[in-house]
């Protein structure tokens, strides 16, 4: 069984991953439509051994579709989402558009397949340091009951699009050189600094990209009385998210017990042993599928607590792996329908 597949917004970060991770996967494809914006259309990508050329996005390209997976944004979602659903294609959307819609479900395999069997045809991908904080965490949810937790995220800048990370290559160089570069993409250089600020921010003084930690995570484990607080910062790393937790859970918690937990989950990898000097680094998570989780130790201010430290590709499991994952969850479970 092989299917037709979409991919809105193919040319960027997120779209040339997906491509990579469907063949390393061996994901089974019939037709390849690649689609993106009007100035893209008329290109060619080549996937399969074949060369497929790039059609624009609009309403009529999703005719004949079994699934899309949309990548370009939010507002390209809202436009174009309902319609791919309206000629009788699945929606993996990527972006936020959809996310706290009750009738659409937000799925990260590992964690809420079940939700799957609920979709109305369009299905949400969570915020890429959601995705990777959750992977830590709900191992030791399922341990101990998870009540809140405080996150400082360290985020890539290939979380913004290849803009961004050909923006930190330009200055990087420029600093070797002596010159300067001037920020565009980002409201300071990222180059050898933090920006505490990533999205924009609401009236309580939160960014959006913060609030979702909260309402995503809400949604995902079905804990709607969770609380959550998050400091997002961008940093000059050019792939994969880190993330400090720091968590209360309702149970004792127990280090060998949660190492445990997080050894036996299939979305993470325990990489925990400090007197070797060994923990997850963005260096080293960078094109991986499993997240890494160390630094689990008790934590000094909660009595059932726990901190540890999670990195994890966030085009991958953030984005485009967490996506296919879900493809493929939808194919097992028989919800993914073919067209003859």
């Amino acid at each position: 069984m092989s299917y037709r597949i979409g991919i809105v917004g193919v040319t960027g970060a997120v779209g040339q991953e997906l491509l990579a991770l469907m063949a390393k996967r061996n994901f089974p494809v019939k037709e390849l439509r690649p689609l993106a914006s009007a100035r893209s259309a008329g290109s060619k990508i080549s996937y399969g051994g074949k060369e497929w050329v790039v059609q624009e996005a609009k309403p009529e390209a999703f005719e004949g579709l079994d699934f899309a997976v949309f990548s370009a944004g939010g507002s390209v979602s809202l436009a174009l989402a309902p319609e791919a659903v309206k000629r009788g294609v699945i929606v993996i959307d990527n972006s936020s558009a959809f996310r706290m819609f009750a009738e659409v479900p937000l799925v990260i395999p590992e964690i809420n397949a079940d939700a799957l069997d609920h979709h109305q045809g369009i299905i949400a991908n969570p915020n890429c340091s959601t995705a990777i904080t959750l992977m830590g965490l709900y191992p030791l949810h399922r341990a101990f009951g998870l009540k809140c937790f405080f996150a400082s995220t360290y985020q890539a800048v290939s979380g913004t699009g290849a803009e961004a990370m050909r923006e930190l290559d330009s200055q990087v160089r420029a600093w070797a050189k002596g010159d300067s570069h001037p920020a565009k993409v980002y409201p300071h250089t990222i180059n050898f600094n933090l920006i505490p600020q990533v999205d924009s921010f609401l009236a309580d003084g939160y960014t959006k990209e913060e609030m979702k930690m909260l309402n995503e995570g809400r949604k995902i484990m079905n804990l709607p009385h969770l609380k959550v607080t998050t400091t997002c910062v961008r940093v000059p790393v050019f792939r994969a998210h880190s993330i400090a937790v720091s968590a209360e859970f309702e149970r004792p918690v127990d280090v060998a017990v949660a190492r445990q937990a997080i050894a036996a989950f299939s979305g993470a990898e325990l990489c925990d042993d400090p007197a070797q000097k060994k923990y997850p680094m963005p260096l080293d998570y960078a094109g991986k599928e499993k997240c890494g989780v160390g630094r689990i130790r008790k934590d000094t201010l909660f009595d059932n607590g726990l901190s540890l430290w999670i990195s994890g590709d966030q085009l991958w499991k953030g984005a485009a792996l967490n996506a296919i994952q879900i493809a493929e969850a939808l194919h097992q479970r028989g919800r993914l329908a073919r067209r003859a």
